[in-house]
This record gives C-alpha cells, sequence and structure tokens, in this order.
C-alpha cells in the first residue's frame, strides 16, 4: 500500500470510527466496503483489517460510555456467549466462501438492517416493556441519564432468549463478514430486548471487540491481516471514535436511528452490485 492510500485510509478510517462509534457497527460497515471496492484488496484481506478496525472501535468508545453509565455491562456479558460461539463457526465457514457469494450475503444483511431501523426511525424511546422474568432474574434492567433529553431515563428488558439467538447469528456475520456483526446486536437489542437506543449502541460498542477478536485470532492464524493495511486503519478508526463519544451524549436516539439507516442503505446496495 503506498503512503497516498495509506493517508486516504487513515482519512476514511477515522469517518468509520466516528460512525462506528455512534451507531454501535464497529469501523468494518465502512472500512470493508472502501478495501475491497477502492483500494482493490482482496476481500479476505479487508475483513482482516476490518476485525482490527472493529477492536479499535471499541477499545476507543468503551472506557467513554462506561464512564457515563450507559453501557448495560451485565447485557453486554450474557450476550457475548452467543455471539463469541457464533464468531468462532464464522471464521470457520468464511475461508470455504466464494468473493461474490460474501459480497451479496454483506449487502442483503445491511439492507434488511436499514428497512428494520427506518420503520422505527421517530421512536426516541421504547414504550409500554415490561421486564421478562429471564430479565428480572439476571437484573438486566438499568437506568442512564440522557444530556439530550435532560433527565434520566429508566428501562425494562424482555425478549432475552430471542436477543441471545439473533446475536449467535450475529457472531456468524462477523466472522464471515468482519463486521463485528454489530448491525444485529443493535437490531436484537432494539428490537426483541425493547432497549433504548443509545442503550443498544454503546452496549453493542462495548460487544464488539470480544466477538471481532474471537474471530481475527484465525484469520491471523492464516495470515490474512496484513499491518501495511491494519495499521492505518486502526489509528484512523481510534480516532474517529473517540470523536464520536463526544457527539453521541448530544444528540437524540431519532437522530441515531436516521443516520442508522442511511448509512446501512448506502453500503448495501454498493455490495451487491459488486457482488453480482
Amino acid at each position: 500500500m503506498d503512503i497516498h492510500l495509506s493517508i486516504l485510509t487513515f482519512l476514511v478510517s477515522l469517518i468509520a470510527g466516528l460512525i462506528g462509534s455512534l451507531l454501535g457497527l464497529g469501523g468494518g460497515i465502512i472500512i470493508t466496503p472502501f478495501l475491497t471496492l477502492v483500494a482493490h484488496i482482496d476481500i479476505r484481506h479487508a475483513i482482516g483489517a476490518s476485525l482490527i478496525s472493529v477492536i479499535a472501535t471499541s477499545s476507543g468508545a468503551a472506557v467513554a460510555y462506561l464512564r457515563e453509565r450507559i453501557t448495560n455491562i451485565r447485557i453486554a456479558m450474557f450476550l457475548e456467549i452467543g455471539t463469541t460461539l457464533g464468531a468462532l463457526t464464522g471464521a470457520i465457514i468464511g475461508t470455504s466462501i466464494k468473493t461474490n457469494f460474501l459480497f451479496i450475503l454483506f449487502g442483503l444483511v445491511m439492507l434488511y438492517a436499514s428497512a428494520q431501523m427506518f420503520r422505527t426511525r421517530k421512536q426516541e424511546l421504547p414504550e409500554g416493556v415490561k421486564s421478562s422474568p429471564l430479565a428480572k432474574t439476571l437484573r438486566l434492567s438499568d437506568s442512564y441519564y440522557d444530556d439530550s433529553l435532560g433527565r434520566e431515563v429508566k428501562y425494562e428488558v424482555t425478549g432475552v432468549g430471542q436477543g441471545l439467538f439473533t446475536l449467535y447469528i450475529a457472531g456468524i456475520v462477523s466472522g464471515l463478514l468482519g463486521i463485528g456483526a454489530g448491525v444485529f446486536k443493535v437490531l436484537a437489542m432494539d428490537t426483541f430486548m425493547r432497549l433504548p437506543m443509545k442503550v443498544s449502541t454503546t452496549t453493542s460498542n462495548f460487544m464488539i471487540g470480544v466477538t471481532a477478536a474471537a474471530s481475527a485470532g484465525y484469520y491471523l492464524a492464516h495470515r490474512m491481516i496484513d499491518p501495511f493495511i491494519a495499521a492505518p486503519v486502526a489509528l484512523g478508526v481510534l480516532f474517529g471514535a473517540a470523536i464520536g463519544t463526544r457527539i453521541l451524549f448530544k444528540i437524540r436516539s431519532t437522530t441515531i436511528r436516521l443516520l442508522f439507516t442511511l448509512v446501512l442503505l448506502f453500503i448495501a446496495v454498493r455490495m451487491i452490485i459488486q457482488g453480482l
């Protein structure tokens, strides 16, 4: 990778880290398409660098979100059971799948996610949620202070079983596509477990690093992580994530939902076209 492309990769990664930290998706959702479509890097090496970016996003954002008590640690630790097992499954499957199939699968996943989020774009906070028996047993309900609303937000948790199963699928997607599966994590927590959007994205940010690390070890062992690609990606994403955490505290959940929808739709269309 030449110096000009490295600088461009750093700048794109910075944007990816900013958006990834806001949406709980990790930088991989932008890094993988950029490296494959613009830099013309083999998708498996792009996935390797993308996994590194996801770990960097998680590291850069997690501390700030934990300090502000928005991230729900109990939910994150419980759901990691499914995502880690799924990530190992996906990494093994991923090395034997054709490149064009990975492009199309990536695109379809993003398209579905954008449609789901568009349906709830005007929802600031979930309403009428009652904690399920399992959620009560695990003490998953919590609260956080929302700067944009100027008040403490208390929330209940439901659909724990559905969320865990979806997160296993999310782990498989992470291993296949190198995106940290944050998109499925946010959707599972937002749709099935009915968490506030900010809790979903910040908790996803905390989790994606663990999930990506489970897959990254496999890709590293098979020499699919190029340090000359991964280094500018990791640095850019780290700086971007630091900026993104500051922004999230000040904006409303409806803004995050709209941004989530637009980013996913754009990436979905580009990847499907490339795969076909």
